[in-house]
């Protein structure tokens, strides 16, 4: 019978909750939630995870959204998030927001402009409001006081506190996740509720929070599954908040993450380090730590797998111990050390190195029951030759894979070398700006660790040709090469790369101002699964490097900007030869016209983000073929387009359906234009 439902009707709840949880795509999802009132009930039962920008009352928002979806476990609060505090008051006065989630992302969502918009939120940093007293004696003064207070307590309503956080505990108690991002007016007694009614929370994340540490320490008596703890500008939180969260749930805790916290020193991550034993990740960034707090650390939690430092007042002691104790270890990122070396030292009988290595040689003479006389013992003792820093890491950490080295300046050849030779499982290898690590230092790792996958050099001057020629011959299985500002990096490395790498995926070079045309035109004959090329301000590659690249890669991201020499040519041949592209920067191309445009339009219609700025030439005409045909743009940056008028603007607005972003200058948008789609569309700011 015509309009009788016979399959609505013929499946069980189960059968559709099944239905629905095996749908991945958001917008398959809320499509789902719109068949029936009965399907809309059965979807929210789906949903885990919710985020939520800054918005007008949030703490009513949140009862709201705890009374619609019952089994959320992830929740995600940004106040950072931004928008229009007028839209703000009226999307929530009318009702208009809703919150679309899948299984892990979700969104506040403006059905009368059909776009994504994070409710504003004006922000107080956590200050506490009070009158002055001085505005008894200056009437003005008084009467802009009062003004001011007014605007702020007002302002108090735009922010999350401890009432709508504890209306996230008591609407979801299978919470598991919960991250609060710069909810400054969230204190302890707010953290209390969600630990006391949120027994199952399994990771927490606190940034910009003023929470103090009765508010910590009630989440570690309570919340004894805690395994994920990040903390960042806590100004609230001190060693005793960190120290009794250590204490109670020390055992089940496997991250922890620090930085910016200035009351948090060595003193908490001595109690981490006696209780943490479980702990397989840390972060720190804090200039108030110092050696004793990573050592302790280093000798109580032998489970460490990542390790992430910037801190300034830690020395080569600390790393030695990590190299010792740390057997474990797989990811290794050093940030702005300028007290690490590489040197070979003779070993004071007080330091950690040398008295491991005394206590292993009584074990080892115990075992052989030799004993050895005082005098040969204590000249063991204080002569110990033992390599530092990296020495350390390369013996004692043989399973790491990934190792970052940004800004220290005192480490060399030898101690990468040092790493190369202990740590052969190597995959990942990032160096910045240490500016003593020179060409050597490359060849030894190109030698030695043949599973490098990823290398990433940024800022490395002394590093030279014939070091990626090693990394060629050695390292067969490279995906993705990084330079930057490497100026004796040139043709002849780029070419040894294409040649031996030729699994290699993604190739990003910036300023490296000796690559060309020969380089590039091998990695075209050569790297047959290259998918991304980044080409930045590269000045002798030309068209021919990217008719070698559009013949022989199946590129999807492109990006040439600054290549002064790249023309329609070059572009046309990507155009015909990657139909698979994505994404396309060509800013600042002075030889590039409306033929390429019309091209790319033609030839690559999966396009999405496309930057034009400062190509001169390009006009109207030529925007108008590329985006007739590419319907799937999302972008348009077209700054500094002197041939792109308000009929170019106009064009992008009114042919690309899934515009997301186009940023031009003010004085081309038409009133009409602004009107139709004004919240895409982001000015060139040229008033400052």
């Amino acid at each position: 019978m015509r309009g009788h439902d016979r399959i609505n009707t013929a499946l069980p709840d189960e059968l559709i909750l099944e239905i629905l949880n095996r749908l991945d795509s958001k917008s398959s999802r809320d499509a789902s939630s719109l068949v029936c009132k009965r399907w809309l009930g059965l979807e929210k039962l789906t949903r885990d995870t919710i985020r939520v920008g800054a918005s007008n009352n949030p703490d009513s928002l949140i009862k709201l959204l705890a009374r619609r979806f019952v089994n959320i476990k992830n929740v995600y609060i940004d106040e950072h998030l931004s928008a229009p505090g007028q839209f703000a008051l009226q999307a929530f006065a009318c009702r208009r927001i809703e919150v679309y989630t899948s299984s892990d992302v979700g969104y506040l969502y403006s059905h009368k402009s059909r776009q994504i918009w994070p409710i504003e939120a004006a922000k107080d940093n956590g200050r506490r409001h009070g009158g002055d007293p001085s505005a008894l004696l200056y009437p003005k003064l008084r009467h802009r006081t009062e003004k001011r207070v007014s605007e702020e307590v007002e302002m108090d309503s735009y922010c999350l506190s401890d009432a709508g956080l504890t209306a996230v505990s008591e609407g979801f108690t299978k919470l598991e996740k919960l991250s609060l991002i710069w909810c400054s007016n969230v204190t302890s007694a707010g953290l209390k509720s969600i630990a006391e009614k949120c027994r199952f929370l399994r990771s927490l994340d606190l940034q910009g929070c003023y929470a103090g540490d009765r508010g910590l320490a009630a989440v570690g008596e309570c919340c004894k599954q805690l395994e994920d703890l990040n903390l960042r500008f806590c100004e609230g939180l001190s060693d005793t908040g960190l120290t009794e969260l250590a204490i109670h749930c020390g055992s089940s805790l496997k991250s922890l993450g620090v930085a910016a916290c200035a009351k948090i020193t060595d003193v908490s991550l001595e109690a981490v380090g006696s209780h943490c034993i479980s702990l397989e990740t840390l972060s720190l960034d804090s200039e108030f730590i110092n050696n004793k707090g990573v050592l302790a650390v280093a000798k109580g939690c032998p489970l460490l797998k990542v390790l992430k430092l910037q801190c300034i007042n830690v020395t080569d002691e600390a790393l030695e111990a990590v190299g010792i104790f740390c057997s474990a270890l797989e990811l290794l990122a050093l940030y702005s050390f300028q007290r690490f070396t590489d040197k070979s030292v003779i070993l004071p009988g007080s330091s950690v190195m040398a008295e491991y290595l005394v206590k292993e040689l009584i074990k080892r003479r115990m075992k052989r029951r030799n004993v050895f006389s005082a005098h040969s013992f204590w000249y063991f003792f204080f002569y110990v030759h033992v390599s530092r820093s990296l020495y350390a890491i390369g013996k004692g950490c043989r399973r790491l894979k990934n190792l970052t080295l940004s800004d220290c300046y005192f480490l060399s050849d030898k101690g990468l070398e040092a790493v190369a030779a202990g740590c052969s499982e190597l995959t990942h290898l990032e160096v910045n700006g240490c500016h003593n690590i020179g060409t050597s230092g490359l060849e030894f790792v190109g030698r030695s660790c043949t599973r490098l996958s990823e290398l990433a050099l940024l800022y490395c001057q002394k590093i030279g040709n014939y070091a990626l020629s090693e990394i060629g011959k050695g390292c067969k299985h490279l995906q993705a090469l990084h330079l930057v500002d490497c100026s004796n990096i040139g043709d002849d490395a780029i070419y040894s790369i294409a040649v031996g790498c030729r699994n290699l995926k993604k190739l990003h070079i910036r300023r490296c101002y000796e690559v060309g045309n020969m380089g590039i035109i091998a990695v075209g004959e050569n790297c047959k699964f290259l998918t991304e090329l980044s080409l930045r301000f590269c000045d002798r590659v030309g068209d021919e490097a990217l008719i070698a690249i559009g013949r022989g890669c199946p590129l999807q991201h492109l990006n040439v900007s600054g290549c002064h020499q790249i023309g329609d040519l070059g572009i046309i041949a990507i155009a015909r030869g990657c139909p698979q592209l994505t994404y396309l920067d060509v800013s600042v191309l002075q030889n590039l016209g409306d033929i390429a445009m019309a091209e790319l339009g033609e030839g690559c219609p999966l396009l999405k983000d496309i930057v034009l700025s400062h190509c001169r030439q390009v006009t109207d005409v030529g925007l108008a073929h590329l985006v007739k045909k590419c319907t799937l743009l999302e972008s348009c940056h077209m700054v500094y387009c002197p041939g792109i008028t308000m009929a170019g603007v106009a064009t992008v607005i009114s042919t690309c359906v899934s515009i997301k972003k186009v940023h031009v200058e003010k004085w081309k948008v038409s009133q009409r234009t602004k009107r139709r789609a004004g919240s895409i569309i982001s000015y060139l700011c040229v008033d400052l």
